[in-house]
């Protein structure tokens, strides 16, 4: 196989180049080249996605028998479009990464392929979809940005060369978000941990390379669909995944566990200051049966904490992100809370 990624440089196309090239496959790579380098073996083609003249450049570099898109999270759907038809005369299949954030229902109700998607034409610019100053109903716009994109990428291929990821909550070596790093340095420094919810609620957080392993899978199959990427449901829970940070880190620390009304009473802001943590009824109830029969294969989870530790022990550091720091609870409002629960 000869694939295009469009990124290459870090966490999950990083992960995909480093998977192709492991498989024995001819990889190129098409960045800005300011976010680090592409693995050794990969040829990389400088470019930025918005400029035509660069587009232009890159399709002279193909054909490729598939492109990995894994770096449109902050593009507009109208440069995903002119990205994707200027590759489709010299590209076999597309392969596009989305997220569960483009269905309507998510987090609040179960999802599966056929809930509904949101709007999102494939030649919307990077406004659409913004909400009004005051807004408190749910937050559409990422959603309809990467909705927009999904259909750019089917407009410019056609549905039968297009296959569709929609991930939830992507962990392991090279996060760059910070939801894992941040769980496992405060295991780490041990005390007693402030642990929220039910520590038997299901999660869904997957691995990195089995994302990875899974794009590569759908660049040589035939026909196009979309695939829901999560672990299954039931599998895992936020007792046993703090349970595992607590055993790579080989933390003396010990969970106390809140209720889920109490952290709400107390201002703690969901999915940021106490990672993977959300009350949302449909958050962590993905059906991902279509990418399993697909052949999708999710490794349990402790498997990646550990991954992920030994990577930051050994020096790891992500590519730098704003993400990073939106992430924890500051240190005197969490010895606020236990004290509530100790007393």
């Amino acid at each position: 196989m000869k694939i295009l990624v469009l990124g290459g440089t870090w966490f999950l196309g990083r992960a995909v180049a480093e998977e192709a090239l492991g498989r024995g496959w001819e990889v190129s790579a098409f960045n800005r080249g300011r976010s680090g380098t592409a693995p050794a073996g990969v040829r990389e083609i400088h470019g930025d996605r918005t400029v035509a003249a660069d587009l232009a450049r890159l399709g002279e570099n193909g054909p490729w028998d598939a492109v990995i898109d894994t770096s449109a999270s902050e593009l507009a759907p109208r440069d995903v479009l002119a990205g994707a038809e200027r590759l489709a005369p010299v590209a076999g299949r597309y392969v596009y990464v989305s997220t569960v954030n483009a269905y309507r229902g998510w987090p609040d109700e179960p999802l599966t392929e056929s809930s509904e998607v949101l709007d999102g034409p494939p030649d919307a610019d990077i406004d659409y979809g913004r909400l009004p100053e005051g807004w408190d109903g749910p937050d559409w716009y990422y959603g309809r940005q990467k909705a927009g994109a999904e259909r750019a990428s089917l407009a410019a291929f056609g549905a039968g060369r297009v296959a569709i990821l929609r991930p939830g909550v992507i962990l392991g070596p090279g996060e760059y978000v910070g939801r894992l790093p941040w769980w496992l340095r405060r295991a780490e420094s041990g005390g007693p941990i402030l642990a929220p919810g039910d520590p038997g609620k299901s999660i869904q957080p997957v691995d990195v390379r089995d994302v990875a392993a899974f794009a590569l899978d759908q660049a040589m199959a035939e026909g196009g669909g979309a695939y829901n990427v999560t672990a299954p449901m039931g599998r895992e829970t936020m007792g046993g995944f703090l349970s595992s940070c607590l055993e790579a880190t080989g933390s003396f620390g010990h969970l106390v566990w809140a209720p889920d009304d109490l952290l709400v009473q107390q201002g703690v802001r969901q999915w940021t200051e106490l990672p993977l943590w959300r009350t949302h009824a449909g958050v962590w109830r993905i059906d991902s049966t279509n990418a399993y029969a697909a052949g999708f294969r999710c490794r349990p989870l402790a498997e990646t904490v550990a991954d992920t530790w030994d990577w930051m022990r050994r020096g790891g550091l992500p590519v730098e992100h704003p993400r990073w720091a939106e992430h924890g609870i500051a240190p005197e409002k969490e010895a606020k809370i236990l004290a509530q629960l100790s007393g």
